[in-house]
């Protein structure tokens, strides 16, 4: 029997819920009588998942490193069921097409591209759902996606210094705005995966070196990378109410990556 949360009638916005670890999670809130407005960059994307998600889902194409995307969700939400309760942040991605690396390897491309990708968008997107919770009252919770490359890296096969640059800036600001926002009864909290099975992964989840490494660094359940059903639980129950006394926290969700050696493949 799948486990149960206080989720009934919230309504949560999902910036990255049309693919992946967000459209996971919007199944799982849909499915336990959540709300849910989801989005993404990809219309035909955003038409699967609706196509998919049924009723209790809105969504639109947009891009969440435009400053005006969360915002015209969040107001879209609003029109439609009548309050935001929660924001899940979990838009981002790799920046190695664009030049991201290595430090001495990071073309200024690389850099402007992924701090957008991942770190501007969710500030973006957690300004506007702040303004819209401080709007109605009542509090909201807010739940950032982090990496563990944030602080547990691996130099031999996920050596993207960018990334993993701005995923520690998700902790930084999400442990400052939950301070700031704690009196106003808005939560802030961060889940931070290990490899995941996602679009996102697929260099990494067809090498056979690094998944060498993955059985052992993430040695979980026989040893595997994860798939996005392994975050649900955590990511419904942050945004639950039966997380109302949790704020300012850092959930790993890694099979074990923070806790392990791992070793080298090849």
């Amino acid at each position: 029997m799948a486990v149960q949360y206080d989720v009934e009638n919230l309504v949560v916005v999902i910036a990255g819920g049309t693919s992946g670890l967000g459209l996971s999670t919007a199944r799982q809130l849909v499915c336990q009588g959540a709300k849910v407005a989801v989005f993404g960059r990809s219309q035909a994307t955003l038409d699967q998942a609706l196509a998919e998600l049924g009723a209790p889902a809105i969504g639109l194409a947009a891009d969440a490193a435009d400053p005006s995307s969360a915002a015209t969700v969040i107001e879209a939400a609003v029109r439609c069921f009548g309050r935001v309760d929660a924001l899940y942040h979990v838009a981002g991605g790799s920046g190695r097409s664009k030049g991201d690396g290595p430090l001495h390897e990071l073309s200024d491309e690389g850099w402007r591209y992924t701090v957008d990708l991942n770190l501007t968008s969710a500030v973006y997107s957690n300004r506007a759902a702040v303004r819209q919770f401080l709007k109605q009252g009542g509090g909201g919770t807010i739940l950032n996606m982090g990496s563990v490359l944030g602080w547990s890296p691996s130099p031999q096969h996920f050596a993207s210094h960018a990334y993993a640059a701005t995923k520690a800036a998700i902790i930084g600001f999400s442990k400052a705005t939950a301070s700031y926002y704690a009196k106003d009864n808005i939560r802030v909290n961060v889940i931070a995966p290990a490899l995941v099975e996602t679009p996102m992964s697929q260099r990494a989840c067809g090498n056979e070196d690094i998944m060498s490494f993955v059985a052992a660094k993430q040695p979980l359940d026989g040893g595997r990378a994860g798939v996005p059903g392994d975050v649900d639980g955590a990511a419904l129950f942050l945004l639950s109410r039966q997380a109302h006394f949790i704020t300012g926290q850092v959930l790993a969700v890694d099979g074990g990556w923070t806790v392990s050696e791992g070793r080298s493949g090849g």
